[in-house]
């Protein structure tokens, strides 16, 4: 059996939960079973804080690397959302006009963020979307892309974030009572994780661990950590600090990725992590990662297309292959 990725991509009291299982979505590698990916967060601004440009330079790079899809990691839509389905002129004037490249027309997989909360939550899964453009892929809240060497988990984070639960303006439908919520997306995770044969596993939209503004966040380091340390999960790739960042676990193979970049930036906000800072830039970006059975190339790049970091990770090998740049 050939192994399998496994990346965590994100955006308590626990009940006992009832399972079910997540929704899986289905996209087939490259015929020589690699597999490029892009990944963005917190862009969605109209094209404004250097929005279009990180657009123009991920159609660069994903031609240059022919990507097959495009991972969002949150915060899509500024500063409330979308305030429902029928609001196609925000969301092409922040989506479907901005990313215009012909390499980058291909699906977009959304994790949701806490701005997406605050408008119609449920805008961002309904078909009338879709059908202004048909890229927009979120067919849950939380659900899973398998491309057999990897299996990306979008985890919807924001319900386990207590402050928010303190503010009207979150649009909780489908989601309270929060407790059972969480309770059972932790429960059908743990399963999908268990069951997941791929090569690499990604997991995410809020941070568990960040040296930028927001910093760690503590109900994920709480609840979601150790099932990425028990399952072997390779990456953690989130949005919500806006900042590109690369960040090792002390105690545990995965690595914390940031790719926060899609706009508005932190310029010279940080916070300690106890996790090791591998690397971190605090404007605007987006990240690649090409993946086969056997290793991932990962890189940062600037508004320019510039490389700002790279490195790499082998399945023969617990620990980075290269650090190039």
């Amino acid at each position: 059996m050939v192994a399998t990725a496994i990346v965590l991509v994100s955006a308590l009291v626990l009940l006992s939960p009832v399972a079910a299982e997540l929704q899986r979505v289905q996209h087939s590698p490259k015929e020589d079973g690699s597999l490029t990916v892009l990944a963005v967060g917190d862009w969605g601004r109209g094209g404004q804080y250097n929005q279009t440009l990180v657009a123009e330079q991920m159609g660069v790079v994903g031609e240059k690397l022919a990507a097959d899809f495009v991972i969002s990691t949150g915060d899509n839509f500024y500063n409330d959302g979308l305030p429902g389905d029928n609001d196609t002129a925000f969301f092409m004037a922040s989506f479907t006009d901005i990313y215009t490249a012909s390499s980058i027309q291909k699906p977009w997989y959304i994790v949701l963020g806490n701005h997406d909360y605050t408008g119609d939550a449920l805008a961002r899964q309904s078909p009338a979307i879709r059908e202004v453009d048909s890229r927009w892929t979120s067919v849950n809240k939380s659900f899973i892309v398998e491309a057999d060497i990897v299996d990306f988990f979008l985890v919807d984070t924001s319900p386990f974030v207590l402050k928010y639960w303190n503010e009207s303006k979150f649009d909780w439908r489908n989601v309270a009572p929060r407790d059972t919520y969480i309770a059972t997306l932790l429960q059908d995770l743990d399963d999908a994780l268990a069951a997941s044969n791929a090569t690499w596993k990604v997991v995410g939209h809020h941070p568990v661990s960040s040296g930028c503004e927001h910093g760690n966040t503590t109900e994920l380091r709480e609840h979601l950590l150790p099932l990425l340390k028990a399952h072997g999960v390779d990456m953690y790739l989130n949005g919500h600090d806006h900042c590109l960042q690369r960040i090792s676990s002390v105690d545990s193979p995965v690595e914390f990725v940031t790719s926060g970049g899609g706009s508005k930036a932190w310029a010279g906000k940080f916070k300690a992590t106890t996790d090791k800072m591998e690397f971190l830039y605090d404007g605007q970006g987006f990240l690649s990662m090409e993946l086969t059975a056997a290793e991932a190339r990962l890189a940062f790049y600037d508004v320019s297309g510039a490389v700002l970091h790279s490195w790499g990770l082998a399945k023969s090998a617990p620990a980075s292959i290269s650090n190039v740049s």
